[in-house]
């Protein structure tokens, strides 16, 4: 297809002009290719060089990604980045960033990923972040212990990058917020939910979930932010007839 049909898609998905003032990622189109057609897309959480040569290996003749290149200032091309940017050029492969319209899409979001993976019902917006609401919060069908529901989330306690064990025995409220968003634990305690899941921890928050009684599991910033990408490949590939794939380079963080 027409590389124009495939932004057109893309950007009609995640409205990323919605968050032109909360968020200083690029959204969009990042990186251009010489070649007006793709005949498969690639999906990532980061814009690196694995992610890269992967997309590369595939086939693939543009990568989407949660986390793009360009951040707000101005970077130069030197170092590491002349090196990403030029990789994409050799291979004319085309990079699109899509960072909070990818957090807080209602269907096919990193954290509506996470509630559905949890099972939640009654959800709810949750988790401000520069006026825009990005997480989810909602109840769980029939209360569940910790260990239980790190398993619904396919991991164990040892591979959570932290669990603080503070709230009630069993859980029925949850509040998600992908990535690094260890402080909105706090909206949480406000809000008085049995637990919290983030990506990252936060030593600052260790003692305001102690008090409070609340758990807080931090399951990964690469982890929570793979649902995003997997179910936007799932939905372009249904919706444009595409082929996609996945690209997963785990960092355990």
């Amino acid at each position: 297809m027409k590389i124009e049909l495939l932004l057109d898609a893309l950007n009609e998905i995640l409205s990323p002009g919605d968050f032109s003032r909360a968020d200083n990622s690029m959204n969009g189109l990042q990186v251009g290719r010489r070649s007006e057609e793709v005949t498969k897309a690639a999906f990532a959480v980061d814009a690196c060089m694995e992610s890269f040569q992967g997309a590369a290996e595939a086939g693939a003749d543009m990568l989407i990604v949660h986390h793009g290149l360009f951040w707000g200032k101005p970077l130069a091309v030197t170092g590491a980045h002349y090196a990403r940017l030029a990789y994409l050029v050799e291979h004319d492969l085309a990079l699109y960033a899509s960072h909070l319209p990818l957090d807080a899409h209602p269907e096919i979001g990193n954290n509506a990923g996470l509630a559905g993976k949890l099972g939640l019902i009654n959800i709810e917006p949750f988790g401000e972040y520069h006026g825009v609401m990005i997480g989810m919060r909602g109840e769980l069908p029939r209360p569940e212990t910790v260990e239980s529901i790190l398993t619904r989330l396919g991991i164990q306690d040892e591979d959570a990058v932290s669990v603080l064990p503070f709230g009630p025995p069993v859980v029925r409220s949850i509040g998600v917020v992908s990535g690094g968003a260890a402080d909105d634990v706090l909206e949480a305690i406000d809000k008085k939910l049995d637990m919290y899941i983030t990506g990252e921890p936060s030593h600052q928050v260790y003692h305001a979930c102690l008090e409070a009684g609340i758990h807080m599991v931090a399951a990964g910033h690469y982890f929570t932010e793979t649902f995003g990408p997997k179910l936007l490949a799932e939905r372009i590939a249904r919706e444009t007839g595409l082929e996609t794939c996945f690209i997963d380079h785990p960092t355990g963080l």
